[in-house]
């Protein structure tokens, strides 16, 4: 079938600023030029003339949606109300339905086909994915979105419909992110910056070492880990005498880390881990800044790697795999630094690397992973990539 329309939503890696967005904390990342591909035509339009494309006979609030990644068709009526979670890929179509009726009547659906380019696993391909949706429902139905708006209502959608507890760190940068720039955003004000590359930084690409493992977050303890921190902050606001608030409506960027350090000694060890991690990031985010507005890649790897060690051993998160290529990395030349990528469970770890020595990186990384778990061969995969541009109509 010819398609009337394409949207890339590109996948995104965060190299500072880790298990922080739920805090309200700093983060920084990339979107890169691999991604989700969605190709639709919208329900009820006429077919152009020349007969490049036509629409399927469907009812105009008809969503009929295939996938070349999974298996199955997802159907549903756009105009009616949302629907419960089916517990199938098609969760997402819906759950960008869901936050966008809650702003805007909807009455035209898709007939569409997507697809993923790399392996689903720590890159955000749910954010990808539910950012294509928000963007493919609102041109269907005449909504005009900024980006920054498509990227709130896919937040929404994935907090309040799917039901991850996360910040806004994965769809700010796939909605915001711009070739050759670092995405650094407050996730307490939603302001940000574009930082250009500095003319003195050497070339880098972006490494991405799949463990073989995908993951569902859903499935790990990605929510507990939130729940950990917002612990963290009430008993530091209760030491202090401050006024407790729901929990939702709680957050460590809500206390100092001054007050965090007068009673980290009397917290649980397990909540005084999940704190120091995230006052510690919030220190390297920072400095990341400096180092990458410098040009400094050295210092500013370094600081990725930090934030690794910290995520492994205060916020306690890291499969076997992903720590077993982290080592490799960490003794790999050519490498300036990296992490794990998303939260950390299973999926895959990402690096700022030299292009000049991929071939090498990928030989050394493949061969000191596979020698720890053989039964990955034939699906650890190693990819290379760049910066990119935010959602875009292609």
């Amino acid at each position: 079938m010819e398609y009337q329309y394409h949207i890339f939503s590109p996948y995104r890696v965060c190299p500072l600023g880790a298990h922080v967005d739920h805090q309200h904390g700093l983060v920084t990342g990339f979107a890169i030029d691999k991604g989700v591909d969605l190709w639709f035509n919208v329900n009820g339009s006429s077919q152009i003339e020349n007969g490049k494309w036509k629409i399927e006979n469907y009812l105009e609030s008809h969503v009929h949606l295939e996938s070349q990644t999974f298996d199955g068709v997802v159907e549903f009526d756009i105009a009616t109300p949302a629907l419960v979670k089916q517990g199938d890929w098609g969760d997402y179509a819906r759950g960008a339905k869901f936050a966008l009726q809650k702003r805007f009547k909807l009455q035209k659906g898709i007939t569409g086909t997507i697809k993923g380019s790399i392996p689903v696993g720590g890159l955000s391909s749910s954010a990808a994915v539910l950012i294509a949706y928000v963007m493919a429902f609102a041109k269907a139905n005449g909504i005009q979105l900024e980006a920054f708006e498509v990227m709130k209502i896919a937040s929404e959608a994935e907090r309040e419909y799917i039901g991850l507890n996360n910040g806004m760190l994965d769809q700010a940068c796939i909605a915001l992110g711009k070739k050759d720039h670092l995405l650094m955003l407050d996730c307490e004000s939603n302001e940000y910056r574009l930082i250009p590359k500095a003319a003195n930084m050497p070339d880098f690409e972006l490494g991405i070492f799949f463990s073989g493992l995908t993951r569902s977050l859903m499935g790990s303890d990605y929510n507990l880990r939130v729940a950990e921190c917002k612990t963290a902050a009430w008993l530091v606001q209760a030491y202090e005498n401050i006024p407790l608030k729901e929990q939702n409506k709680t957050f460590l960027r809500d206390v100092s880390e001054n007050m965090f350090k007068i009673h980290r000694d009397k917290m649980p060890p397990r909540f005084a881990r999940r704190a120091e991690h995230f006052f510690s990031e919030h220190k390297r985010v920072r400095e990341g800044i400096t180092a990458w507005e410098t040009g400094n890649l050295e210092w500013f790897g370094s600081l990725s790697k930090a934030s690794c060690e910290s995520s492994i051993h205060n916020y306690e998160c890291g499969s076997p795999e992903l720590i077993a290529i982290y080592n490799a990395m960490l003794t790999t030349d050519g490498i300036y630094g990296g992490r794990f990528s998303g939260a950390g469970f299973k999926g895959a770890c990402i690096a700022l690397v030299d292009p000049a020595k991929k071939e090498q990186i990928e030989k050394e990384i493949t061969e000191k992973y596979l020698e720890q778990f053989p039964q990955y061969k034939n699906s650890f995969k190693v990819y290379f990539c760049k910066s990119d541009d935010g959602a875009r109509f292609v």
